[in-house]
């Protein structure tokens, strides 16, 4: 008979099981109750309950265990003189979409040299997200590929849809069944039409394939996810966090019957990809909610030991603290730009 299926496949290869991982790197206590309870506040900061704000910092992705958790221990510290009015949560994302090529983040190449051992990127994401969450911090992530929320999310206390995947069934579902509250970014387009659709197709029951804790192959029933939120992150060619795209916003989000807050992504197209710029969009936006504005749950900023980024390399090669991926501000101008903001 002639050959017609897996014509394109190379091998496949037997992967650890979410419930064998969560064994080898288990959730204690303390991390649990660090992630329920900053689920809560999350939730009633996006529903304007807590008066507080979010601040999701850190770079833009994980690729140095010493790094970040220097990193973490830096922030928590942070959170200590801030915590009246801010909840800081560290960005601790693992997979990287690309529009074409290049590296795809902690989870599909841990050790920097595209050999793609997807099984100790499990391992070394799982572990630092608990490293994370010991320094008394809770977690925020992207989740691209729906199979890795089964391996990481217990210890995620704020993930985003990216807006290469906002628009996607598959994501919309996945979302509906997630535990945490959901950010969608608005589209690359700019429009945030596609997000609002998005909210509100996660916000009810879906059924989907998916897999289970064992690694069954299953039919996942899920009850929807009412804390999906809008994440205006720009486009390219233009900014979206000037009062009035806000205030247009407040108008969709009212129409849609969409009860919560927004957070504002002061990196990729809001900075036009120059982390320079992300003081001018977050300084714009304190400015903001220091008038008032109601509307605005909180900030993203890309953030790191040292500002800017680095290629690409072996990781003997590379500067200590400095992004691989997208440019960062350093940690001066991090702690300078929250404590302003706690003001």
């Amino acid at each position: 008979m002639e050959r017609t299926d897996n014509l394109n496949i190379k091998r496949f290869k037997p992967l650890i099981t979410p419930a064998a991982l969560k064994d080898e790197f288990p959730e204690t206590d303390e991390v649990a109750k660090l992630v329920a309870e900053s689920r809560n506040v999350i939730q009633d900061i996006l529903l304007n309950k807590d008066k507080r704000r979010i601040a999701i910092v850190g770079p833009c992705s994980l690729h140095d265990e010493k790094a970040t958790i220097e990193y973490a221990g830096r922030l928590s510290k942070l959170q200590d003189k801030v915590g009246g009015k801010f909840l800081l949560i560290m960005r601790g994302y693992l997979e990287k979409p690309r529009t074409v090529m290049g590296w795809k983040g902690m989870i599909y190449d841990p050790h920097l040299d595209n050999s793609y051992d997807i099984e100790e990127g499990l391992k070394k994401s799982r572990r630092l997200l608990i490293a994370i969450s010991e320094a008394g911090l809770p977690v925020a992530t992207e989740f691209l590929d729906p199979i890795v929320p089964q391996y990481l999310a217990d210890i995620v206390s704020w993930a985003a849809i990216g807006a290469r995947t906002t628009e996607s069934q598959i994501h919309r579902q996945m979302v509906s069944g997630l535990s945490m509250p959901i950010g969608f970014k608005n589209a690359m387009s700019g429009s945030l039409t596609p997000a609002i659709d998005a909210i509100k197709a996660a916000s009810v029951a879906h059924s989907f394939m998916g897999i289970d804790g064992n690694g069954q192959v299953v039919i996942a029933e899920t009850l929807g996810n009412k804390y999906g939120h809008l994440v205006m992150r720009g486009w390219l060619g233009a900014a979206n966090y000037g009062s009035e795209y806000v205030a247009f916003a407040k108008v969709l989000l009212q129409k849609a019957k969409i009860p919560t807050g927004v957070i504002i992504d002061c990196s990729h197209g809001n900075s036009q990809k120059d982390y320079k710029k992300q003081r001018t969009a977050f300084t714009d936006v304190a400015e903001q909610i220091q008038q008032g504005g109601k509307l605005i749950a909180g900030v993203m900023l890309e953030s790191f030991l040292n500002e800017g980024s680095q290629p690409f390399d072996k990781p003997e090669n590379l500067k200590y603290g400095v992004s691989l991926t997208d440019g960062c501000i350093g940690w001066e101008e991090t702690e300078e730009l929250i404590l302003h903001l706690s003001l």
